[in-house]
């Protein structure tokens, strides 16, 4: 068993954050699926770019897709949905397999629309229908205007993957929208057992930025938490996960054959070479979660990961991280505020290069 696939058994599914045409025709996706259990495919802008920019294999579509008088957005679209219905396809059987828990392929709405609640309802209605697949979701936004339209899209049935969390009260608003739009769903009279989804909880940009200010602040309590705060929050997180899942709230959800919707582990690859390589999975590593790794961080683990259930370990100390980091000044929500603002700023530049490739 390799090393990846060792994570499988303590409840947590590794999903891929990439994909392209020539990583699903040279098979290597199937071997990634086959050799190290991988359990999910995420992509985005800024994938997609480096796709369509270096993969020959786009060149002749997109040629042909240019000679039709098409946006540059349907060209786009037209070049990448037949990609995530393939890699749909592929992940299928551990689909079906998996009483529908793994093989779930993620596909972005447009970031233009991150504050606009029924554009990206109808964005994200429109590209469900376009992939007509039972295991994707659609990838959207956890702005305020993202979660509205989250709690609809549910309540309307359709799997979401909601992205760019970087605090607990970004966290529990979305996992709170999930359980309301189930509720609409089922007080509608329509089912909710086929339903899954993601809550995209991002990592190391949240030590990139709080390490500098922790340095700015250069007292020894607050020089020993770099490297600590991102797994400190999402550990904590996990927690508020549990106490609402699996308690009173979701009791009623549950019996109806409702799923919990799943923490996912983003942005794991670590940025600051002095800290372990798969810091952001070793430490997290745990029941009823995803983590979405990059080839870097994915190789990194297959060389030298360690598999073991850490999620649940020194919880306490995670807890009196964030009292700490409160003390010494530190405003989490002001925080995640300002990495999901930052965060929306390069998907919309991610988008407006691969449009610019599709013009």
């Amino acid at each position: 068993m390799s090393r990846i696939a060792a994570i499988k058994p303590f409840g947590q599914r590794i999903w891929l954050d990439n994909l392209s045409r020539g990583l699903l025709q040279s098979g290597e996706l199937q071997k990634l699926l086959d050799e190290d259990a991988i359990a999910g495919v995420t992509s985005n802008p800024a994938i997609f770019y480096k796709s369509i920019s270096s993969d020959p294999l786009y060149a002749a579509d997109l040629a042909a897709l240019k000679a039709q008088d098409l946006t540059a957005e349907q060209r786009y679209e037209a070049l990448v949905i037949p990609d995530i219905q393939a890699t749909c396809d592929l992940n299928l059987p551990q689909y079906n397999s998996s009483n529908k828990l793994d093989g779930y392929v993620s596909l972005e709405v447009s970031p233009f629309l991150a504050n606009d609640t029924q554009g990206t309802v109808d964005n994200a209605k429109r590209l469900w229908a376009a992939v007509n697949r039972p295991n994707a979701m659609i990838k959207v936004p956890a702005t305020h205007a993202g979660v509205l339209a989250f709690e609809q899209l549910i309540a309307a049935g359709i799997n979401v993957n909601i992205t760019l969390m970087f605090s607990l009260k970004q966290t529990d608003d979305v996992l709170t929208a999930y359980i309301r739009g189930l509720e609409s769903r089922l007080h509608a009279g329509e089912p909710v057992d086929h339903i899954h989804a993601v809550a995209s909880v991002f990592l190391s940009r949240v030590d990139v930025l709080l390490d500098k200010a922790l340095e700015n602040i250069g007292t020894p309590e607050a020089l020993a938490l770099r490297g600590k705060s991102a797994i400190a929050f999402v550990k904590v997180a996990y927690q508020h996960y549990k106490q609402l899942f699996h308690g009173n709230r979701f009791a009623k959800l549950k019996a109806a054959g409702a799923n919990p919707q799943r923490l996912l582990w983003a942005s794991t690859g670590t940025k600051n070479p002095t800290y372990r390589d798969v810091l952001y999975v070793e430490e997290l590593i745990g029941p009823e979660t995803v983590n979405t790794v990059p080839d870097a961080t994915l190789n990194a683990f297959r060389d030298h990961g360690d598999a073991a259930d850490k999620l649940e370990a020194n919880t306490d100390e995670a807890i009196q991280t964030l009292v700490t980091l409160r003390k010494l000044g530190i405003d989490f929500n002001s925080v995640g505020e300002q990495l999901q603002s930052d965060g929306l700023k390069l998907f919309d530049e991610a988008f407006e290069k691969l449009l610019e490739l599709t013009k």
